[in-house]
């Protein structure tokens, strides 16, 4: 048997699959996407394929390349989906295949708990709050049991917990093998375990990191890989930008301070000097920081705030403490491996700052964001496409891109020259679901104007009546933080149904509390448009407050689309646009997720109906049956 025919026998109805995995069911189009993925692994070419929600894309590309026995990176997009794929996914389909080879998986070092930083700050003490301590505890306690150190593991601890950033290692503070603690090292193991595996899980994030700084370890990887497989690819074009640029994070400074005090305590305790050039330092980046602008999320262009008197000076007395500090570094080199390890960070921070002064360079976007006592001065290159075509030409393998929103309006144009991808095979794939039976689309008659005051108030009573109706079981996507927050307020104020707001809870939680509570809604934004599964009658109303386009004033956007211009293109049809489309097609998806669910959508957005390319838009999402009339909404969901 041949390994195109081994693929069809696995999903056929008496196949691998279905002899091992509870209430499998053969789909065409699933057998047909693993039979395109197969083809690609022999021929070690490229293919780009839509998969609409239900094909099953995860069995489908995972069973040709176990199949294959070729050395397989998959990434994902979150280190959500990589834990689910890595802990549900896979073990299911290599008991079902009875593969015997090494699996692994492979998380940043931000993941990992350092032994090395855990034995500090036991040392130092804990910077924070009381509750820090208690945090400090869990982790301690978690240690003495953990094969794998991976923070996801310690579920007692809070997602954001402070005491995180304390115990975790960065690049530049890695001691490496000179670590006293590298025999035990989490990173150091997760990374050997990869090594040696024939399958290895990682996320795009950290693919991206390493194949912009080749960072030892996992930088050899990638050359051993023969097949390249990326699920939820429409997230790898703005995740391949922030790695193909520079970034300096008030972190990397935060953790210099602290280590030269650290160097200083224990091994240099005669040069007192250091202890008072990194207290200082500390200082001047903590005023640099408060220049920023207030609040959360504040981003803006560095371009422009580096011209202004105070943030200039500001910069330069930051360059100035930095070129100290590594003066009074340099007079104690060959005395500390730590402190000699310190002044080549030194060295780079030095160079980062000194791009950051070169504003005048173009093609790239030079922006800032700060939220909170953090903040990230960013160089990102307004495209990565010839960067990542390079490393695509230079690397013999089999390339595959998925996801289920690629396409905008018949056409994966948008996508691969985004990533300067070039003859590969394009595929798009239908979902299996029966829309026109399973779902209603709405866009509402009588809608008020997006910029109009009274907006928000207006939504929430059209809407309220259609969910009170539905008993909730609803998401409310809303594309800014003001509208999701106003949403929430109007429905508490005016419903009984439970409302649950985004920020309120984590992620995970508020998802668990929506499943449980029959009558709840979910108002939220960002993140809850994608990768989110909710299935059966929990959920069977999805409203999205309107067409999701980027804020032109976004620094990065903005910088593409004056890019855009000066090559004498259209900013809004080459970008603005096709962004949109793709994360509307993630916010629609949400509602039908098997083949059991029925539900509406309702898009409070009259450009989808008034507007020319309205029309590219419709064309993009699935096939629903489609209504103007709120009343035939509500009938459609009573009537089950």
């Amino acid at each position: 048997m041949n390994y195109q025919q081994e693929i069809n026998q696995i999903f056929s109805i008496d196949g691998a699959l279905g002899r091992a995995i509870k209430g499998f069911r053969p789909r065409i189009e699933q057998l047909d996407m693993a039979q395109f993925v197969g083809e690609t692994i022999r021929n070690k070419s490229s293919l780009v394929i839509e998969a609409g929600t239900g094909t099953g894309k995860t069995f489908a590309y995972l069973a040709p390349a176990l199949l294959a026995g070729k050395k397989t990176i998959i990434s994902t997009g979150s280190k959500n989906l990589q834990d689910q794929l890595f802990n549900r996914d896979l073990p299911a389909i290599k008991k079902a295949l009875n593969f015997t080879g090494k699996i692994a998986l492979l998380k940043g070092r931000a993941n990992y708990l350092c032994l090395e930083r855990l034995e500090q700050v036991i040392a130092q003490g804990v910077l924070g709050d009381k509750s820090v301590l208690a945090d400090l505890a869990k982790v301690r306690k978690w240690n003495n049991g953990t094969q794998t150190g991976d923070f996801t593991e310690c579920i007692e601890l809070a997602e954001d917990s402070s005491i995180i950033s304390q115990l975790t290692s960065t690049a530049e503070s890695c001691l490496g093998t000179d670590c006293p603690n590298y025999a035990e090292c989490y990173v150091a193991s997760a990374r050997k375990k990869a090594l040696n595996a024939d399958l290895v899980v990682v996320n795009h994030h950290l693919f991206f990191a390493d194949m912009a700084v080749k960072e030892s370890g996992f930088g050899e990887l990638i050359p051993n890989a023969e097949v390249i497989v990326f699920d939820e690819a429409h997230q790898l074009p703005d995740i391949a930008s922030q790695y193909f640029g520079q970034s300096l994070t008030s972190r990397q400074l935060f953790d210099l301070c602290k280590d030269i005090n650290i160097v200083y305590r224990t091994e240099l305790k005669d040069i007192r000097q250091l202890g008072s050039a990194s207290d200082t330092l500390l200082k001047v980046v903590q005023d640099f920081r408060l220049l920023l602008g207030e609040g959360n999320n504040a981003r803006g262009n560095w371009r422009e705030l580096y011209t202004q008197s105070a943030v200039k000076k500001a910069f330069e007395l930051l360059q100035e403490k930095i070129e100290f500090i590594s003066e009074v570094a340099k007079l104690a080199l060959g005395r500390s491996q730590t402190l000699d390890n310190i002044f080549e960070r030194i060295e780079s921070i030095k160079n980062q700052l000194k791009r950051l002064t070169q504003t005048n360079i173009t093609g790239y976007c030079y922006w800032y964001e700060s939220n909170g006592r953090q903040f990230s001065l960013h160089i990102t290159p307004l495209t990565v496409a010839d960067k990542f075509g390079e490393q695509m030409a230079a690397k013999e393998a089999a390339w595959i891109f998925t996801s289920a929103t690629l396409e905008v309006g018949g056409t994966f144009k948008y996508f691969c020259r985004r990533l300067g991808i070039e003859n590969a095979v394009q595929k798009v794939l239908p979902s299996p679901f029966n829309y026109p039976e399973q779902s209603l689309l709405c866009v509402p008659r009588y809608l008020p104007n997006a910029n109009q005051t009274h907006t928000l108030k207006f939504l929430g009573a059209m809407l309220l009546p259609v969910i009170g109706a539905n008993n909730g079981r609803c998401f409310v996507l809303c594309t800014s933080y003001s509208m999701m927050r106003g949403l929430a307020e109007y429905f508490r104020e005016n419903s009984e149904l439970s409302i649950l707001l985004q920020g309120e809870t984590s992620k995970g939680k508020l998802l668990e509390q929506f499943i449980q509570e029959p009558h709840s809604v979910l108002v939220a934004t960002s993140s809850f448009w994608e990768g989110v599964d909710v299935r059966g009658d929990a959920l069977s109303l999805v409203i999205i407050d309107k067409l999701p386009f980027t804020a032109p004033d976004e620094p990065l956007l903005k910088a593409r689309i004056e890019d855009c211009r000066l090559q004498g293109s259209d900013p809004f049809y080459e970008i603005q646009m096709p962004e949109a489309v793709i994360m509307l097609k993630q916010g629609v998806g949400r509602l039908i997720r098997d083949v059991t669910d029925r539900g509406a959508v309702i898009i409070c957005d009259n450009r989808l109906v008034m507007r020319n390319y309205g029309k590219i838009f419709l064309k993009s999402l699935p096939n629903s049956s489609r209504t103007r009339d709120l009343n035939k909404v509500i009938q459609f969901l009573q009537n089950k």
